[in-house]
């Protein structure tokens, strides 16, 4: 058999050579969603991805008779190797055809690197920060994958494994299904709830508004997901990159601000109209009519997908995301949805778990970040 070559990302040609790389090797795939190559672009891009500040990256293309068959991601992220005092180094995009050799290429460069850098240990994948992709697909497989979610062949678990790669966490996703009336009892219990704590839903109806209350969501995100797998803190200018990314793609139906009685956020939800089938659609691309199909998903998709949901610490356990969940249901019949996507929730996170309890539920995906100790190699 001829020799896998890797070959590191230097040019802006084999930028987009990596970026795609997923797009065609799942071309013929009816459950892949494409990446937005764009916003791949930027992500990788120092200028325009304020984790640059703290995160070293490289980027590997793998070659086989010529042709590219695999590509991966180092990400040597400083601030989260201060946060944990672990000497870590995190893969990402790792893509490939099944093929052992070409991944075993694509982490000894991996490898071969962290070492110089001084770190002991891989794990992933995992992206820069939470708002990045992670997780990969260990179950599953015949089922839609979400815009903020990766999807593989299940041969990429046998390969990891192969290496030596261990589990170090994992995520599951659920499908929701929401009832066809109010659900009786979380109207109660979200009036019980509103009464003794003072609760209060409030309503965005203008664009105007939901920049105003933009600093207060991060607030909650920094807060309320500190201590969750992976997660670093975001920096201001990460905190605008992400605002400008997601901000024109958010139906303010699907926007859900709790306040106390001093008017003040103390919990959020934060659900989107699936742009799944208009990413397949359009294959990635923006222009020239794929932001159409983009925009009509926003306003005609029924199916949700669940993007964020956070409260500020001191206010957990009092009932808030009874409060959210309640207005969701109530949007969503009035919409015609027909089914909700939690995305990826941590395996160990029993209070996120319990809120559906509520509801008719199908935990359908199953996800993990694999680690492999360098000292472990035999």
């Amino acid at each position: 058999m001829n020799e896998v070559i890797l070959k590191e990302v230097i040019t802006k040609k084999e930028l987009k050579t990596f970026v795609s790389f997923a797009n065609n090797l799942y071309a013929n795939n009816e459950f892949f969603v494409h990446d937005l190559i764009s916003d791949e672009l930027n992500m990788f891009n120092p200028k325009k991805n304020p984790a640059y500040e703290y995160c070293e990256t490289k980027l590997f293309l793998a070659y086989l008779d010529n042709k590219v068959v695999g590509r991966i991601a180092g990400i040597y992220n400083k601030a989260h190797i201060i946060k944990t005092n672990k000497k870590q180094l995190r893969f990402s995009r790792f893509d490939t055809i099944d093929n052992i050799e070409v991944t075993k290429t694509l982490f000894k460069g991996l490898e071969k690197w962290a070492i110089e850098l001084g770190l002991d240990s891989m794990i992933g994948p995992i992206g820069f920060c939470d708002f990045d992709k992670q997780g990969m697909l260990i179950e599953g497989f015949e089922e839609m994958d979400m815009f903020v979610t990766i999807y593989n062949a299940p041969y990429y678990f046998e390969h990891l494994t192969q290496l030596g790669f261990v589990k170090d966490a994992d995520w599951l996703e659920f499908q929701v299904f929401p009832p066809s009336e109010p659900n009786e009892r979380l109207q109660k219990l979200t009036k019980a709830i509103s009464t003794k704590y003072g609760f209060k839903f409030q309503k965005h109806n203008k664009r105007s508004e939901l920049k105003k209350v933009i600093p207060d969501f991060f607030d909650i995100i920094q807060e309320s997901y500190a201590h969750l797998y992976g997660v670093v803190p975001l920096t201001d200018k990460q905190m605008k990159m992400y605002i400008k990314m997601f901000y024109p793609l958010v139906n303010l139906d699907y926007f859900y601000d709790v306040r106390n009685k001093n008017n003040e956020m103390v919990g959020f939800g934060l659900l989107l109209p699936s742009l799944s089938n208009a990413l397949r659609s359009c294959k990635g691309k923006l222009f020239p009519f794929g932001f159409i199909k983009i925009l009509r998903a926003l306003k005609k998709e029924k199916v949700l997908d669940c993007y964020l949901i956070g409260v500020r610490p001191e206010y957990q356990n009092r009932g808030v995301n009874a409060i959210v969940l309640n207005e969701a249901i109530n949007t969503g019949i009035r919409n015609g949805i027909i089914r909700a996507e939690t995305g990826p929730e941590l395996e160990m996170n029993e209070a996120m778990k319990a809120q559906w309890k509520l509801f008719n539920v199908r935990q359908h995906k199953r996800r993990r970040c694999f680690v492999y100790n360098f000292n472990t190699k035999e």
